[in-house]
């Protein structure tokens, strides 16, 4: 039996990539999948090619009241979300340099990864905290590790170890909620961003899945790709 069949996730940037991969695993679960984009009609367009029950709505996260929006609008149709994953995510600067800083770049690098993700959890967290179960799932990268990072990326890599950060605290909050909250590298995967030569997009995918569908006894404040620990 499915037993996934009334809970409802929100994917961000979810109309390409890992994001609708995910959206797509998901749904074979038998979640109800918001596929959260900023272009509706694209977004619409993608979650018709999912089977199951796939969704798309208006989701920005750059844009400040968007997450407020959202929020409202789930809980107005649906009354409830299980699952948040934060993927929407910009600006793999590899040919950057810190010390030649694009202020702009780094900025809207930022403004996505971190505010953006951080803007979702917390208007969402009422909703995640209501059914006793959450999972918030923050997609991140082992470029944002400070065991291995290094020169390169800088507006990517520290955003991603903000973000890190930010699961920690998350994490804290919400432990006697019952939300387990964890940070998620999905590899260096073949997609727009990550570029040809990746492991497959489903592989990727496969572990923020595990991370949404944790068992209440699951981790909580964790990095993880593959679900195994990684070094933050």
């Amino acid at each position: 039996m499915n037993t996934q069949s009334s809970k409802v996730a929100l994917v961000t940037g979810a109309n390409r990539g890992i994001g609708l991969e995910t959206g797509r695993q998901l749904a074979k679960l038998g979640f109800t999948v918001l596929l959260g984009v900023r272009d509706l009609a694209r977004g619409e367009a993608a979650a018709r090619g999912l089977d199951g029950h796939v969704e798309a709505i208006a989701f920005d996260v750059a844009a400040p009241d968007a997450a407020a929006l959202a929020a409202a609008d789930v809980e107005r149709r649906f009354g409830r979300l299980d699952v948040l994953i934060n993927n929407a995510a910009i600006h793999y600067d590899t040919g950057s340099r810190a010390l030649l800083p694009n202020w702009k770049v780094i900025r809207e690098a930022f403004e996505t990864n971190v505010f953006g993700a951080w803007r979702a959890a917390s208007a969402f967290a009422p909703l995640l905290k209501g059914g006793g179960h959450g999972r918030l799932v923050n997609v991140s990268s082992e470029g944002g590790s400070l065991a291995s990072m290094g020169a390169g990326a800088p507006a990517y890599s520290t955003s991603k170890a903000t973000l890190n950060a930010l699961t920690c605290v998350l994490a804290g909050e919400l432990r006697g909620a019952g939300v387990l909250v964890n940070a998620v590298c999905p590899g260096w995967v073949a997609t727009d961003m990550g570029g040809p030569g990746g492991r497959p997009v489903a592989q990727g995918a496969a572990g923020i899945v595990w991370a949404a569908t944790l068992p209440g006894d699951g981790p909580t404040g964790g990095f993880f790709r593959d679900g195994k620990r990684l070094p933050w």
